[in-house]
């Protein structure tokens, strides 16, 4: 699976603020970008991209940020990474030009199968996921 620079840092961006979902305050976009190395600039556009699918919701002013539009449970990889890259097209679309020979076909499908898996899985997996494996790795981090 191939996701741009800014589906990953869509991903890593709506992760932090799952981390603090449930307190008052918003997070400042310039507190995620410089926890994670982000630049600002990139940052805004992404954080309005996720806007505009509803899955953030903005402040402004002096306190202002931005907040999780839902539940974490509520959000799905899939959505994440679908609000800024497109959605992949069909696999067999990448084997368009060739002849309709079964190796072809053969080749079709096995792409086909493994494009759906990721999906399924990127569709399965929410935000709370994510947020209880950041905690678990934290926990394991702090043991050491």
């Amino acid at each position: 699976m191939r996701l741009s620079a800014k589906a990953q840092y869509a991903c890593v961006a709506m992760v932090d603020l799952a981390c603090s979902y449930g307190d008052q305050d918003s997070i400042r976009l310039k507190d995620i970008a410089d926890k994670h190395g982000i630049s600002q600039r990139f940052l805004v556009q992404i954080l309005l991209q996720l806007k505009g699918a509803g899955l953030v919701d903005s402040t402004r002013g002096a306190t202002g940020g931005y907040l999780l539009a839902k539940a974490p449970g509520l959000i799905s990889m899939a959505e994440i990474v679908h609000a800024i890259d497109q959605p992949p097209p069909p696999a067999p679309l990448a084997l368009s030009g060739l002849y309709e020979t079964t190796i072809v076909q053969v080749v079709s499908s096995v792409l086909q199968e493994a494009q759906d898996r990721e999906q399924h899985r990127l569709a399965e997996l929410t935000l709370e996921d994510l947020v209880k494996q950041n905690h678990q790795r934290s926990e394991i981090s702090y043991q050491i």
